[in-house]
């Protein structure tokens, strides 16, 4: 039997685009945004490279550490091609 839980004092705001099945994201990256974004993923893919590299799995370390060149240039790329604002 299935028994809906409902409490009157929590209500969303609106729906969630990411949590619900089937919706596209919805992402607007302003240009900064998605400097830091590829820069993370950039160091994620290294942090993971010297974790296979520690289990001794040479072939996945290869791979994972060949496809950090890649995401750093498109940083450096879109980095030339947004004139940034200096940091405060």
């Amino acid at each position: 039997m299935f028994i809906s839980i409902q409490h009157p004092t929590i209500r969303p705001l609106s729906a969630d685009a990411v949590a619900t099945p089937g919706a596209p994201r919805v992402e607007d990256l302003g240009a900064r945004a998605l400097h830091a974004r590829l820069l993370a993923n950039a160091a994620a893919r290294r942090l993971r490279a010297a974790e296979r590299a520690a289990a001794q799995r040479v072939e996945d370390a290869e791979y994972w550490k060949s496809a950090c060149p890649m995401v750093v240039a498109k940083a450096a790329a879109l980095r030339s091609a947004h004139a940034f604002s200096p940091l405060p």
